[in-house]
């Protein structure tokens, strides 16, 4: 019997949906009917969801020694060693995941030998989750690192930007990345409101976005947006400005490589350019940051990101100017939000949705907690990974090494 249709359960076109939206469809992208407001596929409605980019403060570069000082930058010299931690998506509200990944952290420092000691910490973004205010903060970030001897910057993840938690309440920020910019981008270095009594000195970073200049690496942090899936570095609503301030930026790194020393290239943004464990790829992304390489023609050395809440490593090969390239890009999602599961690496190889000339295998997966050491010297760059169980105690899990050439 045919039953009387409810209007609310009509799509704005008219048309009551088969499934939860309409892209859940076999007729390829080229072909499908515009659907009025969205386009001809999810990730189209996912874009009009985005919210701005805060433009930067000044001018996105940013130098070594304006985080550890001139000083910390001629031991680092004289030692021709960088050492940086990294992990991203840290913030949690209760329990002790993130608190144990942090001490794993502290311990690797000799405050008594700082050369041979992490030079900073390198956030990839989700500092905090559903409560981005002074009180979030000190909680979810300034309390698990009170002890951490290393100074901290970062990237911004989704739940960094967002306005709203999965209930619809305010995520305590009426202006995007607002919470984030107040700690990681104040006016001057100094200790945030949002410390209180735990003395932790932030850096005055000059944007969401940016480059940091050191004796042997570049290393661009690039903003991906507040979406749950894929991330997104430009689009329609949002503009191209980082997109633009990309290219302009590779090509710069690579007018200084032709002149000066070559130094190591590491690109990273919170959502992944690969993924197979509880989020996408995000492959959108990869072909803006794709574009941006090919115009300056440099590629990373390597790349980061976080987001799925686990550990992948992936190896891309890539054919420019009739180079062949192995690119490593790493996700340490890892830092103490509850781990999510991921498969096993194949190690199988896989064509790249991109436009140039690549493939990517799986290599390595494992859900657990941890955090990455990048090691760069003028001629090799190490990406060890180190996990880190409920006692706390630390074990090398994989180490990925890049000749310098």
């Amino acid at each position: 019997m045919k039953t009387k249709e409810n209007p609310t359960q009509k799509h704005s076109t008219g048309e009551v949906l088969r499934f939860a939206h309409p892209f859940f469809t076999p007729t390829p992208i080229e072909q499908r009917d515009v659907v009025e407001g969205i386009g001809t596929r999810m990730t189209d409605y996912i874009q009009t969801q985005l919210l701005p980019i805060p433009a930067p403060l000044r001018n996105p570069t940013m130098m070594l020694s304006e985080i550890i000082g001139d000083a910390g930058v001629n031991e680092i010299e004289q030692t021709g060693t960088l050492i940086f931690h990294t992990v991203g998506d840290t913030g949690i509200e209760t329990g002790t995941t993130q608190q144990l990944v942090a001490d794993a952290m502290s311990s690797d420092y000799n405050t008594a030998e700082p050369a041979s000691s992490p030079a900073f910490f390198f956030h990839l973004g989700d500092v905090d989750y559903y409560d981005n205010t002074d009180k979030g903060y000190h909680a979810q970030f300034y309390e698990p690192y009170k002890t951490y001897p290393g100074k901290i910057i970062a990237i911004p993840g989704n739940h960094d930007g967002e306005l709203f938690k999965y209930d619809g309440t305010s995520t305590g920020q009426k202006v995007t990345l607002g919470e984030f910019q107040a700690n990681f981008c104040q006016a001057v270095t100094g200790v945030p409101p949002a410390a209180g009594t735990i003395y932790r000195e932030m850096i005055s970073q000059p944007a969401v976005y940016w480059c940091l200049n050191t004796p042997f690496a570049d290393i661009i942090g690039l903003y991906s947006n507040v979406a749950e899936n894929p991330g997104y570095i430009s689009g329609p609503t949002i503009g191209t400005a980082q997109k633009d301030w990309l290219t302009q930026t590779l090509q710069a790194i690579a007018t200084a490589r032709k002149s000066g020393p070559r130094k190591a290239l590491i690109i990273a943004t919170h959502h992944p350019p690969f993924s197979s464990g509880s989020h996408s790829s995000s492959t959108d992304m990869l072909i803006d940051i794709d574009d941006s390489c090919t115009q300056a023609e440099i590629f990373p050395d390597a790349f980061l990101s976080g987001h799925s809440h686990n550990i992948q490593c992936y190896t891309r090969y890539i054919t420019i100017n009739k180079k062949d390239l192995q690119v490593p890009y790493v996700i340490l999602g890892c830092g103490g939000r509850p781990v999510t599961h991921v498969p096993s690496a194949t190690g199988a190889k896989i064509t790249d949705a991109t436009k140039i000339p690549s493939s990517h295998t799986f290599d390595k997966s494992l859900s657990t907690y941890g955090y990455g050491t990048i090691t760069v010297t003028p001629n090799k760059l190490i990406i060890d990974i180190t996990t880190v169980d409920s006692t706390g105690t630390k074990n090398l899990f994989d180490s990925i090494s890049v000749d310098l050439q």
